[in-house]
């Protein structure tokens, strides 16, 4: 009798008596009407539908919310009958079940105003009906019920009924164990709570408003806020509200000047003290690995999470960024800038830690007024090694550039500040003591103070500390802010090598030479002189422009003036460089006067349009990867896993040349030697190669200009030069790859390559001034240091050794944690850690009778 009962109440909840509609009968003639003209079912269109459009769309709002409950049970039942979800399209009761799901958004999305008790309905429904065991609520379009029901009874006064029930779902989100649906359910508890709020005040009150995502810079920034006072804390909730809007990748015009004006409030002076104070925090903050678990099928699986930024507060903090767009002082933008490079900077496994606020960051910086953030920029683009990150900051700047009627490298040019610097220094007064702000080399800086009488102060004067702590925190920020741009410069300098660089006179003095920070930089370099067709290449010594004898140049107000580079020179001219830079002692930022310069080939002469010079090498993939990156190059790493690609090419655009140099690379698809994300170890080398941009064919190697084709080279040799595992001296005694085992021993101890042999020569010249001169000598390929209990046969290239008599193999890793033998010892170039190695080996090899280390006593010892 009771099946009986049932049956017919089930019968009747299909005919809806109040509202004397047939829902089923609508649902059968939507799937008919559908399936004339579909025969896909994934989503059904109800505004191609006339059922939809003639009589649906115009019931009333009643008929509508009983339709809305009548779909949610019906698809409840339905999936509770098929135990879960089928996902065959032809299927007729599969498909009336999509159509009504697409009725329940469709109705959500509409105009449709419900009563109380309507919504409660509504919201219970969505709690208590399910599709399935591993359903939950947001198998349902919660969100677009509660845009409806938050812009119906915001400021309304609520019955005890809706009370109740906004509390049941409050309670029931706020233990919930679906950390994928973390975002909407923060949506919905803040639209529970505003309603709750508004409720119970006036539409005038301002709702207490936080970070919510659950990281330690929530709990910092919330605390900074809890500390202020009333009318403070409200300003601040108001702000945060706003800041919660920040969608997409850029803010709109009104975005900007509505928090302008929100701020205002607040006064810019507190406004910009506490987001600095958030930015500074945010930029020392390390990532947080945490533990999810998750039930399935009775089992539990636990997974760890690596997360800079709960993603909750991503966007509020993106907002905060934005907002700084109103602002060009040099504090923010370099917060900003140090934001960026923190925000890209990359996790494990995940990728760069916060993509938006990165991109954020980047859009500031390219909106600020002056060009303090267009340096930032240029700064950063050297730094960043994202392809996508670069492309974008590139784009800024080529924007930036064209608003000005200026070329990209112009604004480059411009926008290096000089931080109050002359010449490298800067004093800054701290009553009558002084303190000395100079740079001693790149990314190198030294900070001296001086006492009232001119003296040295060997130590920080405990009244600076004491009563000027704020300038002080400022001086040692710029010291490092300094330190940064020397770097990126000089990394920017190094790649004007390949481009067609030049300036007029009063241009190069004023942007380069005269610079505050670029001229400790630019003064040390050899730069070419060019006027009335005639030609001379100089370096400023003792005040005057002197050539590679010696000779003194007067330089024309109508020169052009471009930096000099070898492969434009003669051999005795280069030699004769060099010589000069030696005798004088002068320590150049980069590699000019001792450049490697590789010049075409006989074998790459009869290939014709391909080079095989740096063929045939194993390298390390995520090393080849870093060094590719910083030198300009894209490329993008290769994985165990088919994506359509065998091979694949590293590229580097040479745009002044209308060219695209090409380097190509193979996988090395042996004993599984890839990690964890299916991400190979290590790659194998093929052909470089130039391509014609303007019609993407390939050119023969006879047409490029030395200049170009010879950086090109030097970079892949630099590759293959650092990321070979042939440099790694425990790769073979680690297991490495065994069948590569004969290219390591070839290449640790082979032929020397263009920049082992440039390093050769400067060895060369710089062993007779060493305190192991005596016992060490260079053979062949070879440093050779007779030490108290053995030879040694140190490689120039690889830097790997040998013992005497028996070449027996000497591993040791260097430690960067021991004395640098090398900081003391003039080297005519910046930059060559091969070389330091080589010559700390050797400095510790002389006295092997005291080292202590028993991983490396115990192999000299063994014979």
């Amino acid at each position: 009798m009771m099946n009986i009962l049932n049956k017919v109440k089930e019968l009747l909840s299909n005919k809806e008596s109040d509202t004397g509609y047939d829902f089923d009968r609508v649902i059968a003639d939507t799937k008919l009407a559908y399936e004339k003209d579909n025969q896909r079912f994934w989503q059904v269109k109800l505004n191609t539908i006339e059922l939809y459009k003639d009589e649906v769309r115009l019931w009333d709002d009643r008929q509508k919310v009983e339709f809305l409950l009548y779909c949610v049970k019906k698809d409840h039942q339905y999936y509770q009958n098929n135990k879960g979800y089928n996902y065959n399209s032809s299927d007729g009761k599969y498909r009336k079940s999509t159509i009504r799901n697409d009725y329940i958004n469709q109705l959500l999305r509409s105009s449709l105003t419900m009563s109380s008790d309507d919504a409660c309905r509504l919201i219970d429904a969505f709690c208590d009906y399910s599709k399935g065991e591993y359903s939950n609520i947001f198998s349902w379009p919660v969100g677009l019920l509660f845009k409806q029901i938050t812009k119906q009874f915001k400021g309304q006064l609520l019955t005890k009924q809706m009370k109740d029930t906004l509390q049941k779902i409050h309670d029931k989100l706020n233990t919930h164990k679906y950390s994928y649906y973390e975002k909407e359910i923060n949506n919905i508890l803040s639209s529970v709570d505003t309603l709750l709020f508004y409720s119970e005040n006036s539409v005038n009150a301002v709702k207490p408003v936080l970070f919510e995502g659950k990281d330690d810079f929530a709990i910092f920034a919330n605390n900074s806020i809890a500390e202020l006072k009333q009318t403070e804390k409200e300003a601040w909730y108001k702000l945060i509200e706003k800041a919660k809007k920040a969608k997409g990748g850029k803010p709109t015009n009104k975005y900007l000047k509505e928090s302008a004006e929100a701020f205002k409030e607040l006064g810019v002076p507190h406004f910009k003290k506490i987001v600095h104070t958030w930015f500074e925090f945010l930029y020392a903050l390390k990532e947080k690995t945490t533990e999810h678990t998750q039930s399935f099928n009775g089992r539990v699986y636990t997974h760890r999470v690596i997360e800079f930024i709960a993603p909750l507060n991503t966007d509020i903090i993106k907002g905060f960024i934005w907002m700084c767009a109103n602002f060009h002082d040099t504090t923010t933008i370099q917060l900003i800038s140090n934001l960026a490079e923190r925000s890209y900077r990359k996790i494990p496994g995940k990728g760069p830690a916060s993509m938006g606020i990165g991109n954020a960051c980047l859009f500031v910086l390219y909106k600020s007024k002056g060009l303090d953030g267009i340096g930032q920029l240029s700064r950063l683009k050297l730094r960043i090694k994202q392809a996508n990150t670069q492309k974008m900051i590139e784009n800024y700047l080529k924007e930036a550039a064209k608003e000005r009627g200026i070329s990209i490298h112009e604004i480059e040019d411009l926008a290096v500040d000089s931080f109050g610097l002359a010449e490298g220094k800067k004093e800054v007064e701290f009553q009558d003591y002084k303190a000395v702000l100079e740079i001693t080399g790149v990314g190198k800086s030294t900070l001296t103070w001086l006492k009232p009488d001119g003296k040295i102060q060997k130590s920080l004067p405990a009244f600076v500390k004491e009563k000027h702590a704020t300038k002080l925190k400022k001086l040692k920020q710029s010291k490092k802010q300094i330190e940064q741009t020397v770097s990126a410069q000089r990394d920017r300098l190094d790649r004007m090598f390949r481009q067609r660089r030049s300036w007029d006179k009063p241009t190069f003095m004023e942007l380069l030479f005269d610079h505050g920070l670029l001229s400790t930089l630019t003064r040390k370099l050899i730069w070419t002189f060019t006027t009335n067709g005639q030609t001379f290449s100089a370096l400023y010594l003792n005040g005057e422009w002197s050539d590679q004898k010696g000779k003194v140049h007067e330089v024309s107000e109508n020169a052009v003036v471009t930096l000099w580079h070898p492969a434009s020179a003669t051999v005795s001219e280069i030699e004769q460089w060099r010589n000069l830079i030696l005798e004088k002692e002068i320590r150049q930022p980069l590699k000019q006067a001792f450049r490697e310069v590789y010049l075409l080939t006989d074998a790459e002469v009869n290939t014709k349009s391909y080079s095989n010079r740096m063929a045939a090498h194993v390298l390390k993939q995520h090393q080849f990867n870093m060094l590719a990156k910083t030198r300009g190059w894209k490329y993008a790493l290769m994985g165990a896993y088919d994506d359509g690609r065998y091979n694949e090419a590293a590229e580097l655009e040479l745009s002044e040349f209308g060219l695209r140099a090409e380097y190509w690379i193979n996988e090395v698809n042996v004993d599984d030697a890839y990690n964890d994300t299916g991400i190979w170890h290590y790659i194998a080398t093929d052909q470089v190669r130039f391509i014609n941009t303007t019609n993407n064919e390939v050119v023969d190697l006879a047409d490029i200009p030395a200049i170009p084709f010879s950086e090109v080279l030097r970079d892949v040799d630099l590759f293959v030069g650092v990321a070979s595992v042939g440099n790694d001296p425990t790769w073979n005694d680690s297991g490495g790859i065994p069948v590569y085992r004969d290219y390591w021993q070839s290449y640790s101890f082979g032929d020397l390559s263009e920049i082992a042999k440039n390093r050769k020569e400067i060895l060369a010249k710089l062993l007779p001034r060493l305190k192991i001169a005596e016992v060490a000598t260079i053979k062949d390929k070879f440093l050779v240091v007779k030490g108290k209990l053995r030879t040694y046969k140190i490689h120039i290239g690889s830097t790997n050794i040998l013992m005497e008599p028996n070449d027996q193999y000497l591993c040791i890793v260097p430690d960067r944690s021991r004395k640098d033998h090398t900081q003391n010892l003039f080297i005519p170039f910046e930059g060559d850690s091969g070389l330091s190695v080589i010559l700390s080996k050797a400095f510790l090899l002389t006295a092997d009778d005291k080292i202590t280390d028993s991983t490396i006593t115990s192999q000299i010892k063994r014979r």
